[in-house]
């Protein structure tokens, strides 16, 4: 299905204007939550306000990632692809974020504890896992590194298939008696697989993914 009948696109004032908000809003909301977390603004526990709205915006920003192929294809547009790489390096900012006010608040900076913590507390093994896979797709989504690893580029990005259920089953594990927001969360992960089950497909199969919601000689990655 596509809804437009042929290619929109946006202009360059129009690019900038919306990386521009997505810069605003990202980097604002951390700056106000960590204020209010700061003054003491943010309910009876700030810490746990602040590792939940870190770390469920790095889980939004990285379905609205995900999204985004699927979102071209249909429109057909290349236009929402500009600004995959802006959200999914925002969604390692938050998810980074999230890791420092852990290592800030819970083990109050005692970097002794962290190797220790990642082999007791599953959840947390797993969490760090996610972080680490996210430092690789951040620092190799430009378009340098992209050009240096090649095909291996493509390769390294798919991981973004395991990082949003590891994402998830951290936030699962996290959780102590909620088991209702846990679950609106797999069940988003099971819509974006399902979404996104033709790449899935490919990737499991081991073949390369074919060019859609750009001209032919344009590839959209996961």
């Amino acid at each position: 299905m596509k809804l437009l009948n042929k290619p929109w696109r946006l202009s360059k004032i129009q690019r900038v204007t919306i990386k521009s908000l997505v810069h605003l809003f990202s980097l604002g909301y951390l700056s106000i939550i960590f204020y209010l977390g700061i003054i003491d603004n943010l309910g009876p526990d700030p810490v746990q306000a602040l590792l939940d709205k870190t770390g469920n915006w790095a889980i939004y920003l990285l379905v609205a990632t995900l999204l985004l192929s699927p979102i071209a294809k249909v429109l057909p547009s290349p236009e929402p692809l500009q600004f995959r790489r802006l959200l999914g390096v925002y969604s390692f900012v938050f998810a980074l974020a999230h890791f420092l006010v852990y290592c800030a608040f819970e083990i109050q900076l005692d970097m002794s504890l962290i190797g220790s913590e990642i082999i007791e507390r599953p959840y947390i093994t797993v969490g760090m896992t996610a972080l680490v896979l996210l430092l690789a797709l951040a620092a190799t989504s430009f378009n340098k590194a992209k050009r240096m690893l090649g095909r291996r580029w493509q390769k390294l990005h798919n991981a973004v298939y395991l990082i949003l259920p590891l994402t998830v089953l951290h936030y699962t594990w996290a959780q102590k008696s909620d088991l209702l927001s846990p679950a609106i969360y797999w069940m988003i992960v099971i819509a974006v697989f399902y979404i996104k089950r033709d790449a899935l497909i490919k990737i499991i199969m081991g073949k390369k993914i074919v060019p859609s919601g750009r001209k032919k000689r344009q590839a959209i990655s996961p």
